[in-house]
């Protein structure tokens, strides 16, 4: 994994404007648009995927509990997360890879999705889309 690893990728979209009730899917792609960096002790600062090597999107598999980057993806990433729930129109997964803990909320309805990574003295948060892996 690179410096922010998949779950840092599975973050973010890139601001994509489409958006789909993703609450039938099983398998979604999803784009992270917006990142904020937090580091202890200091301050917060806006990030772009592209800065972070978070890829431009990534495809969360619910049922295989999977986050990997596209066939198209030029740096082929995986990684697992422990926890999966769907409940009140929202979809939650959480793990943790490389010391660095990792959340996501999905809106079923929207596909909106905003994602926390956590690891030692400093947080990423990021915000983006998703939509059914068939559209």
């Amino acid at each position: 994994m690179h410096k922010w690893g998949l779950a840092g990728a599975g973050l973010l979209l890139s601001g994509v404007a489409l958006t789909d009730d993703v609450s039938e899917s099983e398998e979604i792609v999803c784009a992270p648009a917006e990142l904020h960096v937090c580091i202890e002790n200091d301050r917060c600062y806006v990030s772009s995927p592209a800065d972070l090597d978070v890829p431009e999107f990534v495809v969360i598999d619910i049922d295989r509990q999977t986050i990997s980057t596209t066939k198209a993806s030029n740096d082929p990433r995986s990684t697992s997360f422990a926890n999966v729930r769907r409940e009140n129109g929202l979809i939650y997964l959480q793990g943790v890879e490389n010391e660095r803990a990792f959340s996501f909320v999905i809106d079923e309805a929207t596909g909106r999705m905003s994602v926390a990574l956590s690891s030692d003295g400093i947080a990423v948060n990021a915000f983006g889309a998703c939509t059914d892996v068939d559209l």
